[in-house]
């Protein structure tokens, strides 16, 4: 009787335990799928610290019809999230594979078992192999084995034909993994190849433009969503048309922007957009969710722009002169010969099947747009004997050449300042491929200094360019970006650039210094601003608000009765935020003092608003005038005047409120609230929050 009271007991702390296990996954599980970025973060970390109960209780969750929803989920999330990394990655795949056996339901066991195949894990070649037996599981298991497409998995499948010569499954299997190319036969964790991220990547888009079966052609873009980087967003990016590849190509584009903030600019934003509504199946409902905020909270500001546009010659000129003989001349003459120019150049340099070539007669091709500090990208390849180059600054020049031809010391290869005389000229390096193969250049040019890297490989390091025109002078602040034509063909393609911001400082004008003002802001220092300093950071130049790192507002340090506050400030799309004026740095400044809107008013969004609700209005009070901003991502200029009772508020140089406040709240608030901050006569000045990203800079006050 004893031992059977002892065996109740410990079986009931094993059902307690079990059940507090339960409750811990469950609660786990509830981040998903439709939960914040920040939660989903905090959810897959605490998954990583799980052991062997915490994975038992998730996966018993499979087989529950009423929960196994969010388990899928949850697992799914993981998988993607850990995929990359060896150590957990044998963990949950160990984990997996036991599950296999625990779970009864057939959906629980084939989400177990292509998760499987994602992970990509020889742990999991024998369980996988013995599922190939069971005639309702070998189609799954045999998808996953291929996809896991190592030497052990393809070994383990030819095994189980030989066994049973007409087993589709098996033969389906083979024939997908036969059809995919050498070069991306890889799983997520084998031995990586001995060729860089850049030259892989080269070798993949080389191997798309022969492959004809989408099977072969989706396995490409798996491997390619292995290399980070914005030339892999760019590459990928062009499959969001094809109606085969275009769910592939959304998922990878989104996870690549979402891990690299460089990964930004106008085209950049374009196919993340079109990507979004691609987004389908389990990776939606997370996925969809963080593209969505991450594109809205996007940077406008110093991103990738596409120079060539693979169709025609947009964006680009004929040569005229050099810089200096160029500044020489008055407007008339410059666009005469610019016009001459550009009639001699015409067949020149063609445009066919997405490549820029020069044909090998005429002269160099030149941005319309003068540039100074710049990262870019541009892929080139010539034929033997070749000789081209890329200007800086309309400077030569970063050197491309048939490194055969040793005749002129091309032997030192491509990628060197070949006009350089006092600075080095030649390439650390010779890092160029065979001629007739694409190449890539990734160039930074900061100041006079240039940094090159050919495919992959640094061969410029922070070299000062020299004015090769005269070169008494340093180089020209800004320039046109040329292609050289220099007799021989050169093909280029890819070619993408972002300006590199300057330190955007502001210092105020002596018309401003004379009446009295003051800089809160200058594009640095932030030690005039007190409260939310967590959620509001200094970026480029900018006071940007990150809901994301914390919530409330930011204050002045000190108050402000009668002012004129004027800042520049730039929208993201539906963005809302505020300019508290005359505020405690307690209580809703929006009533304890008072809220000049700060909103993307155009936005479909908000076409129901009061009108005392839209940008520029005293909040519940006084509406302004609507029509007067900025297209979403450009610079506004606004100003706020307050003195005793009388405001006025300028946008962009128009009077948009100009009103009294105890006029305007005699009879009642427009909003009928109440608004007890019109009475005072002074407080703080803030930037209200509201869960949007909004870039603030420029910001000086003055007292009256």
């Amino acid at each position: 009787m004893k031992k059977y009271i002892l065996s109740l007991l410990i079986m009931l702390q094993c059902a307690v335990q079990i059940s507090a296990q339960s409750e811990t996954v469950l609660k786990i599980t509830e981040a998903f799928p439709y939960q914040k970025t920040a939660d989903a973060d905090v959810a897959l970390q605490q998954m990583q610290t799980w052991n062997k109960p915490e994975w038992n209780a998730l996966l018993l969750l499979l087989d529950n019809d009423s929960l196994n929803s969010k388990a899928n989920y949850a697992v799914n999330a993981y998988v993607h999230s850990v995929a990359n990394n060896r150590t957990l990655n044998t963990s949950i795949t160990n984990f997996l594979c036991a599950g296999l056996t625990a779970v009864k339901s057939y959906t629980a066991k084939e989400l177990i078992i292509k998760e499987l195949g994602l992970l990509g894990n020889d742990a999991a070649v024998v369980p996988l192999s013995k599922l190939l037996l069971k005639d309702s599981l070998a189609d799954n298991a045999a998808r996953a084995l291929a996809t896991i497409h190592s030497s052990a998995s393809i070994a383990a499948l030819k095994k189980e034909l030989t066994k049973n010569p007409a087993n589709k499954n098996i033969q389906a299997a083979l024939a997908y993994i036969n059809n995919v190319p050498v070069a991306v036969n890889q799983s997520p964790i084998s031995a990586a190849t001995s060729k860089n991220q850049v030259q892989q990547l080269l070798d993949l888009q080389d191997q798309m433009e022969t492959a004809s079966n989408p099977i072969v052609k989706k396995r490409i873009l798996a491997a390619a969503a292995r290399i980070n980087g914005f030339s892999t967003f760019m590459f990928v990016s062009k499959f969001l048309a094809d109606d085969a590849l275009a769910g592939d190509a959304a998922i990878i584009t989104a996870r690549l922007a979402l891990t690299d903030k460089n990964i930004r600019g106008p085209i950049v934003r374009e196919t993340l957009s079109k990507a979004l509504p691609l987004i389908k199946g389990e990776d939606s409902a997370l996925l969809v969710q963080q593209l969505a905020k991450h594109l809205k909270a996007m940077p406008f500001d110093n991103g990738f722009v596409a120079l060539f546009n693979e169709k025609d010659l947009s964006g680009w000129k004929a040569l005229v002169g050099n810089p200096i003989a160029r500044a020489k001349m008055s407007a008339k003459e410059l666009q005469d010969a610019q016009d001459a120019a550009n009639e001699k150049a015409k067949g020149s340099w063609i445009v066919k099947d997405g490549v820029l070539a020069f044909t090998g007669h005429g002269d160099n091709l030149c941005t319309d747009k003068l540039y100074g500090d710049v990262e870019m990208y541009v892929d080139w390849k010539i034929t033997p004997e070749g000789d081209a180059g890329i200007y800086l600054r309309g400077t030569p020049q970063v050197q491309i050449w048939d490194t055969s031809r040793r005749n002129v010391g091309a032997q030192v290869g491509s990628g060197g300042l070949y006009n350089n005389s006092v600075n080095p000229r030649n390439p650390l390096v010779v890092a160029d491929n065979a001629v007739g193969q694409w190449n890539r250049f990734h160039i930074i040019m900061k100041g006079d200094k240039v940094t090159v890297y050919l495919n992959g490989q640094l061969v410029t390091d922070n070299v000062v360019l020299e004015n090769y025109w005269d070169r008494k002078l340093p180089i020209f602040s800004k320039e046109q970006i040329e292609l050289q034509a220099h007799g021989t063909y050169v093909a280029y393609r890819n070619i993408y650039l972002r300006e590199i911001a300057e330190t955007y400082t502001t210092e105020l004008s002596n018309e401003e210094k004379q009446q009295g003002f003051t800089q809160l802001y200058n594009g640095t220092d932030m030690s005039q601003w007190v409260g939310n300093t967590n959620g509001y950071v200094s970026e480029e130049g900018a006071i940007v608000v990150h809901p994301e790192l914390a919530g409330g507002n930011l204050y002045t340090k000190e108050e402000y009765g009668d002012f004129v506050y004027r800042f520049e400030f730039q929208l993201t799309p539906a963005a809302n935020n505020g300019i508290g004026i005359r505020a405690p740095l307690e209580g809703n400044a929006a009533y304890a003092g008072m809220e000049i809107q700060v909103l993307d008013s155009e936005h479909p969004i908000y076409k129901d608003l009061q009108p005392y609700q839209y940008h520029g209005s005293v909040y519940g009070v006084i509406p302004a005038k609507r029509g007067f901003l900025k297209p979403t991502g450009e610079w506004n200029q606004e100003e706020i005047y307050m003195k005793g009772n009388k405001i006025k508020v300028t946008l962009n140089g128009e009077v948009i409120v100009d009103g009294d406040i105890k006029a305007a709240s005699k009879n009642g608030t427009m909003d009928h609230n109440e608004h007890p901050g019109l009475l005072r006569t002074s407080g703080h000045i803030g930037f209200l929050g509201h869960g949007d990203v909004v870039r603030f800079r420029n910001i000086r006050v003055k007292r009256m």
